[in-house]
């Protein structure tokens, strides 16, 4: 029975450490240039399928589990504090720059290459209807194949390094309709946006082979989790505001590498102890003070819980040491 509960901890402990190991990653929006005039003409208007396959590359990393995934409305505000473009979107030295304002280890980019069938033929019936035509699609051709294919490289967010390049490929075939055909419901407009991660696209071939396409690469990139390098950071900074409910402000934040549920320890400096020789500053001597837990964080500042026997001051220092 002893040998049973001591295995029992052992496996929630290692659990435990494994979760605790998660490296931090972002996905930016794929490029697709080389499939847009494709896909203007499968949906009737220019449609961000970059976004799209992102969007559900997200849900997918995120219900798995293997990476600690950045919220999306994170990502898209540091993009638009930089402002960056569309065209910045496969660029690993752009893609780094905002994974280190994010304070995350890697950051996910990545090219769609293919999207649509696996033949030439344009005449796809009646896709020009775009998708406020949902359900009905093309009916030339008997059996229609869709093709998705899209290229995932993780970035190391301090050298713009590829750590990992992974190329997936979905097919799906149907008879008796055409790539957006047999989908139900209704979906966006010709000219509306389009949700991938709805049923309504999902129930299409072209919906069928982006998912296989996506979940395939998820797999590839998960498997790479292991081999990548393990980035520590050492944050310090000081107290800038201290309510009396607790509240705190550090002056330090993402871009220092400081995360939502980092909880940092509270020291007050004593004094300094300098060379006698040359009056410079050796170390200083600091009392602890208590820890604050961050629950928001912004470029240059975050905002935490202080928790300990006495109240944190404005010049205190915050360090994960």
């Amino acid at each position: 029975m002893a040998k049973r509960w001591l295995g029992l901890v052992l496996g929630v402990s290692l659990a435990a450490s494994a979760y605790g190991q998660k490296k931090r990653v972002a996905v930016m929006d794929f490029d697709y240039a080389t499939v847009q005039s494709w896909v203007q003409q499968y949906f009737g208007s220019n449609q961000d399928i970059g976004k799209g396959i992102a969007d559900m590359l997200v849900d997918r990393l995120v219900n798995d589990g293997v990476y600690s995934v950045i919220e999306r409305k994170q990502l898209d505000k540091i993009i638009a504090e930089q402002n960056f473009s569309n065209s910045d979107r496969a660029d690993p030295s752009t893609a780094a720059k905002i994974g280190r304002v994010l304070g995350i280890d890697a950051i996910i980019i990545g090219s769609i290459t293919q999207f649509g069938r696996d033949d030439k033929k344009t005449d796809v019936g009646g896709v020009g209807h775009g998708l406020s035509r949902f359900g009905i699609g093309g009916v030339e051709k008997k059996q229609s194949t869709a093709v998705v294919q899209i290229t995932g490289r993780m970035i190391d967010t301090s050298t713009a390094e590829i750590l990992a390049s992974a190329t997936a490929k979905g097919e799906s075939s149907r008879s008796g309709t055409g790539l957006l055909g047999a989908g139900g419901g209704a979906g966006a407009a010709g000219g509306g946006v389009l949700d991938m991660r709805s049923s309504n696209f999902a129930n299409t071939i072209i919906g069928e082979a982006t998912t296989k396409t996506v979940n395939d690469l998820a797999k590839d990139l998960e498997a790479k989790a292991g081999s990548l390098p393990t980035t520590v950071v050492h944050v310090s900074g000081l107290v800038a505001d201290a309510a009396p409910d607790g509240t705190i402000i550090i002056n330090v934040g993402s871009q220092a590498g400081v995360k939502v549920g980092d909880t940092l320890q509270v020291k007050r400096k004593v004094r300094d102890v300098r060379d006698p020789a040359t009056g410079k500053v050796l170390r200083s001597v600091t009392d602890a003070v208590g820890t604050v837990t961050i629950t928001e964080v912004e470029a240059t500042s975050a905002t935490g819980k202080f928790s300990g026997s006495g109240q944190a001051k404005v010049g205190d220092v915050v360090s994960n040491q």
